[in-house]
């Protein structure tokens, strides 16, 4: 008897030490993007290595499932697969390693390093979907941030947890303007994805971001305008899994995704390659689903948290601030938006932020009625002075028709020094509110 039950303990041991199947498939049907394999179980999100005719394997993702089959959608378009080629599910997929180790990285997709060191010892892990959580539990808006901006700390002031959209045209300052609140935002933690952005351009803003005094707060999550959707859908939803991780741990900390637009290209791209219908300007549903969900993973936390000031920038093609669909969900869902004025770049005047078309949905909230109404001010005597500039310009207004543009073309060069900072020349939010008031004279 005792040697009987010996053996079922040896047996049950050895079954112990058995490594878990891992399950596979095989490839049935590939056409550059969307791959089709013999179904093996698996959920959306998970992570599957595929072989190649020329041994270096390619790399994709879950998305769906059709007529008993899994569908992926592949890192590396253009992968040499054939037929009947292996597919095995790789552990994870669903979340990321995460630590503060990760400060002071640059990391792609997949959390790889690019800047040349070891990878980052992180010990725990987080959802890249993140967790939801009760609106009603989470801390209110009720605290300004400093951005290091004269124009926003005075006229567009920021509240801890506040969400904002960037909205431009190419070439009118976006990437000065974010570069600026990365070196000078009062924040404990800053989280950058660099979604879709050319090669140069991340290197050059890694360059200027990471140095000495911002390395040890900063992360960077970067993936280039040449790789996958997919991987630049999922670059997104890493960096705002970092920014949550660090605001759980009672952190402030300032998100920054360049750009929402490209984010929102990755959605279509993938949508369109499983069959989605285009709708407005070519979006399938997915992309006005999408926006939301990322957009609400920023945000204050709950009580005993830190929260999540987010910056999107949004790409206006043409710009075009009113017709386009990114904008126009971005907008709506987001807690105020910055327009960067084509007209105001030309007469040199950075950051190009149009005071008159730009809104924070919560800095009545946060300041005092006196800096409210002076904010007012400053924004009609902007508005007065470039709608009529033209005429001016011709000779066509004399002085005293219009007591309100008077003042307004009597104060403009010393608005116009207000509002125009140079890159190195940071402003606190006291110094900023106090040339407001001087500007102004403190009344509506």
């Amino acid at each position: 008897m005792t040697d009987l039950l010996t053996r079922i303990c040896e047996t049950a041991e050895a079954v112990a030490r058995v490594p878990a199947p891992v399950y596979g498939g095989r490839v049935l049907r590939y056409d550059g993007l969307i791959l089709e394999c013999s179904g093996f179980p698996a959920s959306p999100g998970a992570r599957c290595r595929i072989e190649t005719a020329d041994g270096v394997g390619a790399t994709g993702e879950v998305v769906g499932f059709s007529n008993g089959r899994n569908l992926l959608f592949l890192d590396q378009p253009g992968a040499r697969i054939t037929c009947e080629c292996r597919v095995h599910k790789l552990p994870g997929g669903h979340d990321i390693r995460i630590g503060p180790d990760i400060l002071g990285r640059v990391v792609d997709a997949e959390g790889v390093p690019l800047d040349g060191r070891l990878a980052p010892e992180c010990s725990e892990t987080r959802s890249l979907a993140g967790r939801e959580q009760n609106p009603l539990a989470r801390l209110p808006v009720d605290q300004p941030l400093d951005v290091g901006v004269r124009v926003i700390n005075a006229a567009l002031t920021v509240g801890r947890g506040q969400r904002l959209g960037i909205i431009a045209g190419s070439g009118v300052g976006k990437s000065v303007l974010i570069e600026m609140m990365t070196r000078y935002t009062n924040a404990d933690v800053i989280v950058v994805g660099l979604i879709g952005e050319r090669a140069r351009e991340v290197g050059d803003f890694v360059g200027k971001v990471m140095t000495a005094e911002n390395r040890d707060r900063t992360c960077v999550v970067a993936v280039p305008a040449d790789r996958s959707p997919l991987l630049r859908l999922r670059a997104a939803h890493r960096a705002t899994a970092i920014a949550e991780y660090f605001r759980d741990q009672g952190k402030q900390v300032m998100l920054i995704m360049d750009s929402l637009t490209r984010v929102a290209h990755a959605r279509r791209e993938i949508g369109l390659a499983l069959g989605e219908q285009p709708t407005a300007k070519g979006y399938p549903p997915s992309v006005v689903s999408m926006i939301p969900g990322l957009i609400e993973r920023a945000g204050p936390g709950l009580p005993g948290q830190g929260s999540i000031t987010a910056f999107y920038t949004i790409l206006a093609d043409g710009d075009d601030t009113t017709n386009d669909p990114v904008v126009d969900t971005a907008r709506a869902i987001l807690d105020g938006h910055y327009v960067l004025s084509r007209k105001q770049a030309q007469m040199g005047i950075y950051p190009a932020i149009d005071l008159p078309h730009s809104l924070s949905r919560v800095m009545k909230d946060i300041v005092t009625p006196e800096h409210e109404r002076a904010a007012h001010k400053l924004r009609r005597m902007i508005s007065l002075y470039l709608e009529n500039r033209d005429m001016m310009l011709m000779g066509a207004y004399a002085k005293g028709q219009d007591p309100a543009l008077d003042e307004a073309v009597t104060l403009w060069p010393r608005i116009e020094a207000f509002i125009r900072q140079g890159i190195h020349e940071p402003a606190s939010l006291t110094d900023s509110i106090e040339e407001l008031m001087t500007l102004t004279g403190g009344a509506a």
